[in-house]
């Protein structure tokens, strides 16, 4: 039922490591590359509200849909514990209860879009020509949200089993996808930014899609089946509802912190906003790199728990995090070394790409820190220790909001300092949990 060695007892190795890793770092290439092309593709529009507005509806989607980010964190998790225990019906529960919250959060979504909407623009602001092409961008992509919850509860279901092979392929259709669609529409047809909402909807419809038939096909190879009875069993719902409210609450703590960053540049106008929105491309890319090892850290934790193996559970620790510092420290140089480049790829405005550079040094250096802490991000996932995750994130969160108002008279570079406070508040609160993780496995 999985490649992962943890699951039978053993020490997971550097090959099982990378086995998980690898696709996850191939799919997750393209994934940044959507807002990349995004961003450059309505670069070469001659305004930089344009790269604004953009950023502003993604940044809302990205705070609207990663509030259910648990569909995809909570659903590894406890899919990979299940395959450690070798429990196959459980696996296919927890797909099936996972589509379901997808799903029912999705079209919820849908009918909550106005205030959704108000809010979300009464919160973030920016200037009248951002704040309208925003809108209209919005407007469009709110009908992807069942789409892009049950690609998230996919994505988590197969990590959990360690197939990342296909998730890699998932990644891949909805990515490489959005990139075409989204340059069709806009260079081809002229659609500004209701080309790139249009193109990323039909990206996650089609991806979903694909996915539930790669689902059901995995089902039937490993004999489960999603039993209505075993949907809603009491306790082992009650878990899901636990972990999966945790996570919730620890994924708003977190996306508030980038809200607030995007926020805050806004209302230093529109060249700030768009110069931060380009370096936090960086920011994306290097994360996606670094979330393969992260999730190595899901499944190997999450099954070496699953089959109470306390070895196991340390080994994974430590290997994924080895090379997760490796790939940082390349992401880093590779970065430095482009940065100017990348810059002048993705807009065309001589203001953007001049503050653009004032500020990269701060989103290049920014691997070396967040490391540890998606590293940590992983072992907890894992573990589904979500209690402590959330008490972590809400801990996070005030000590970041504390930073942010006494680095606030430096500018843009105090709104930068105050993303380092945010990672090394998330690295230290999720440390002092740690031990709690190892005592749960007895040796």
């Amino acid at each position: 039922m999985t490649n992962d060695p943890s699951s039978s007892g053993r020490i997971p190795t550097h090959r099982a490591v990378l086995a998980i890793a690898v696709p996850v770092m191939v799919s997750n290439v393209s994934t940044p590359l959507i807002g990349v092309v995004d961003t450059a593709v309505v670069g070469q529009l001659p305004d930089p509200a344009y790269i604004g507005a953009v950023a502003v509806g993604a940044l809302i989607f990205t705070f609207v849909f990663w509030a259910f980010g648990f569909l995809r964190m909570g659903t590894t998790g406890l899919t990979a514990q299940a395959a450690g225990a070798n429990d196959v019906d459980e696996v296919a529960a927890n797909l099936g209860r996972a589509l379901l919250v997808a799903v029912g959060v999705g079209l919820v979504l849908i009918v909550l879009q106005w205030p959704i909407r108000e809010a979300a623009f009464f919160l973030i602001g920016g200037s009248d020509g951002v704040e309208s092409l925003a809108r209209g961008y919005f407007d469009i992509r709110i009908w992807a949200a069942p789409a892009t919850l049950a690609n998230y509860a996919l994505l988590g279901w197969f990590i959990g089993l360690g197939r990342t092979d296909i998730g890699l392929v998932l990644q891949l259709v909805l990515n490489l996808t959005n990139i075409a669609l989204d340059s069709l529409f806009v260079l081809g047809f002229g659609w500004d930014v209701r080309g790139v909402a249009i193109g990323t909807l039909s990206a996650e419809c089609i991806a979903a899609t694909l996915g539930l038939v790669l689902a059901a096909r995995h089902l039937r190879a490993i004999g489960g089946r999603i039993a209505r009875e075993r949907l809603v069993e009491p306790e082992r719902l009650r878990r899901t509802v636990v972990v999966n409210g945790d996570i919730m609450l620890r994924s708003l703590a977190l996306i508030t912190v980038f809200v607030w960053f995007m926020a805050q540049g806004a209302s230093q106008g529109d060249v700030i906003l768009a110069a931060n929105a380009v370096l936090m491309h960086f920011i994306s890319v290097a994360a996606f790199f670094l979330d393969g090892l992260a999730f190595a850290a899901e499944a190997l934790v999450g099954q070496a728990i699953g089959a109470r193996h306390r070895a196991g559970l340390v080994a994974a620790v430590r290997i994924t995090t080895v090379w997760a510092f490796g790939v940082a420290v390349a992401v880093v140089a590779t970065l430095a070394l482009l940065g100017p480049a990348i810059i002048d790829a993705m807009t065309v405005d001589p203001a953007a790409r001049a503050t653009a550079r004032d500020y990269l040094p701060w989103a290049v250096a920014s691997p070396l820190l967040g490391v540890w802490a998606f590293q940590l991000d992983g072992v907890f996932i894992g573990a589904t220790h979500t209690a402590e995750m959330r008490n972590a994130a809400l801990a996070m969160l005030a000590i970041y909001l504390v930073g942010w108002w006494l680095l606030a008279p430096f500018g843009n570079h105090g709104l930068w300092a105050a993303l380092y406070v945010h990672y090394v508040a998330r690295i230290v609160t999720l440390v002092a949990y740690y031990p709690r993780v190892l005592r749960s496995v007895p040796l």
